[in-house]
């Protein structure tokens, strides 16, 4: 027995590079990092990109996204998962094979299909794939209101709206579906000027996780740093309610000690919001 073996939980993040820093696996590491635990990762894309925006996209080949994830999980394992930017369909249904293969229970999708400005990142085969391999081995996914309206067809304007379309992406596979609140329009009553609401469906009923709402804050990677605490609570073995619960107030502190280290958005300080009670 190995008297130097790690007493961290690990959680693998599967996603892209974002040169920055601001999201992608270098969001998702530092959060998986800053709550306590050990992050290993898969490669899907490399960017470049800096906080004005992103100036050109290359796909790692699926196969040697197999590779990275045979090597992470034959070894260490993983405690969770959690998936980002795929890409391609090839890349989405080898993430999904391989996630099946090792029999993993905790994993959260989180479905990068837009960007900020609502351009498709995820071409139409690909996100057919998502839904029809990927969804039902998910124990969340973590759509955003555009991502959701994009995957259900439905538009989002109050709660009664968003708990039609929980229910419709339910009926994909998820053991869980969250509908994060943040993209709501001003109007929307999801959101006001002082708390935002995000919708966790079970397939059975509705829970209304709510908390300050930030204006004002344009800040890169929030979905990135909300999907991967997430998927780094349930790792520490805290239901799908409490690491929503949790990974929601993480997400806050977050932005709360965003900074900008550029000439453009502001990102993330995971290490900063430990500063808070």
């Amino acid at each position: 027995m190995n008297s130097h073996a790690s007493p961290l939980f690990k959680v693998l993040t599967i996603a892209g590079s974002d040169s920055i820093g601001g999201a992608g696996i270098q969001a998702d590491t530092k959060t998986i990092t800053a709550l306590g635990g050990y992050a290993t990762t898969a490669i899907t894309a490399l960017t470049a990109q800096n906080t004005l925006g992103v100036y050109s996209v290359h796909a790692v080949p699926a196969s040697f996204v197999a590779q990275q994830i045979d090597a992470v999980l034959s070894d260490t394992g993983a405690d969770a998962v959690k998936t980002g930017m795929l890409l391609n369909k090839d890349i989405v249904g080898t993430v999904a094979a391989k996630l099946s293969y090792y029999a993993l229970t905790s994993v959260v999708v989180d479905p990068v299909m837009l960007s900020k400005n609502g351009a498709v990142l995820l071409t139409e085969d690909a996100i057919q794939a998502l839904t029809s391999q990927l969804f039902p081995l998910s124990s969340i996914i973590t759509p955003n209101i555009p991502e959701a309206e994009y995957l259900s067809g439905l538009k989002i304007q109050n709660i009664s709206d968003a708990e039609k379309v929980a229910k419709c992406l339910y009926k994909l596979g998820p053991a869980n579906v969250l509908i994060k609140g943040g993209h709501a329009i001003d109007s929307c009553d999801m959101k006001n000027s002082n708390r935002v609401t995000d919708l966790l469906y079970n397939g059975k009923y509705f829970e209304y996780i709510e908390d300050e709402y930030l204006p004002a804050k344009h800040v890169h990677g929030t979905g990135c740093v909300y999907a991967s605490a997430i998927a780094a609570y349930l790792a520490k073995g805290y239901d799908i309610t409490v690491a929503v619960s949790k990974a929601r107030k993480f997400v806050t502190r977050c932005i709360k000690k965003s900074f900008s280290p550029g000439r453009g958005y502001e990102v993330i300080d995971q290490f900063g919001a430990l500063q808070f009670p």
